[in-house]
């Protein structure tokens, strides 16, 4: 997606012509530089120096009142997958081309968006060329993939960049709780085995009341803010070395798109919350300490809590072969890979076959051997 200055001109999109043939630049993963494909003329990013700047996290709760500065928000022209409800924006002079998540046809919408601007992205530091090798080496570790879309995998078309969409919550938190702490005993007693007395031991358990307070700050509870990729790949595909994390520059995606943000701040802090009242009840099993715990109440509170929107790089490829589509992620940093693990029949039922061979082979021999 292409996040423009002017909020009154969303189809506008940021380019970067460069500086000796006037072609359009693109950001070089690895290089961190801008790259003209055109003449191999590269230059610095103009929001390089020497010194990175801390990126400012957002009020959650004014955000959730509708109070954010006017600045941190954005407009822009987006268009809607029919399949997957991907939302992903097009250059201004595309108006029909494939959803880069399903691979349906997609004609470009001219509806505006309003948004939440990311804070953050972390750039690309996989090339397609390496995001390509890790995923058709992962393909060919698939047992019982077939060859043929293994094959059009290595034909195929290039893999695609894309910035996908993700919140970041800070919380500090501090929670008073009540429960009851265990301590297992032995006793000894006597039962009748084989017509014989023997002795046990058996566990029993010794309650005791407990109360106390734990407290933990949370940073950067990661939540995925999109919908059209399985979340169960994209949580594959942690971790993400956030601590990499840029101030958000439109030359990081020269060259790229971005998935607009589908899962709502509120939708998002949810899931986080979620993942932090885990954290705690963990905290307090670890404080009342003993065998076993028992949890009776726990009352937590949160002080400011503050988020913000970020941008990660994942390579993406999504194959139609035989009628189905078949999608395959890259971590655009360190090259892990997940996708739709696809199943050859054909492949299945010579090794089910194989096997049965193999079986009665073995029940011959036994055989003859007796």
């Amino acid at each position: 997606m292409s996040f423009a200055d002017d909020p009154n001109s969303p189809a506008d999109e940021f380019r970067f012509p460069c500086d000796a043939c006037g072609a359009d630049m693109r950001f070089s993963p690895g290089q961190g530089q801008l790259k003209c494909d055109h003449c191999g003329h590269v230059q610095a990013l103009d929001s390089a120096s020497p010194k990175r700047q801390a990126i400012r996290e957002l009020d959650f709760r004014a955000a959730l009142d509708a109070r954010l500065p006017e600045a941190e928000i954005e407009e822009t022209r987006i268009s809607k997958c029919p399949n997957c409800a991907a939302e992903v924006a097009f250059d201004p002079k595309v108006h029909a081309t494939e959803c880069p998540f399903c691979a349906t046809p997609v004609v470009a919408d001219t509806g505006l968006s309003r948004h939440i601007k990311p804070r953050g992205v972390l750039p690309f530091g996989l090339t397609e060329t390496a995001a390509r090798k890790a995923m058709t080496e992962w393909l060919g570790s698939l047992w019982f993939a077939p060859n043929g879309l293994q094959d059009y995998a290595r034909k195929g078309r290039a893999m695609q960049g894309i910035y996908v969409p993700y919140w970041t919550f800070d919380a500090d938190t501090k929670t008073a709780y009540t429960g009851e702490r265990g301590t297992v005993y032995y006793v000894t007693r006597t039962v009748m085995r084989d017509g014989k007395p023997t002795m046990v031991q058996e566990a029993k358990v010794r309650w005791n009341r407990a109360a106390g307070r734990v407290a933990r700050f949370f940073d950067d509870v990661l939540v995925l803010a999109s919908t059209s990729l399985p979340k169960r790949y994209t949580d594959a595909l942690e971790p993400w070395d956030l601590a990499a994390l840029e101030p958000y520059a439109p030359e990081y995606l020269a060259g790229f798109r971005a998935e607009a943000y589908s899962v709502e701040l509120k939708d998002g802090y949810a899931e986080a919350r979620a993942h932090m009242d885990r954290v705690i009840e963990r905290d307090v099993r670890f404080d009342i300490g003993g065998d076993r715990q028992r949890i009776h109440n726990m009352d937590t509170t949160l002080g400011e809590v503050t988020f913000k929107h970020i941008l990660l790089p994942v390579w993406l490829a999504a194959y139609k072969y035989r009628g189905k589509t078949y999608r395959f992620v890259v971590n655009g940093r360190t090259g892990q890979v997940q996708g739709e693990r696809p199943y050859s029949a054909i492949k299945i039922t010579i090794a089910v076959i194989l096997g049965l061979i193999a079986a009665a082979a073995i029940g011959y021999v036994v055989a003859q051997n007796q």
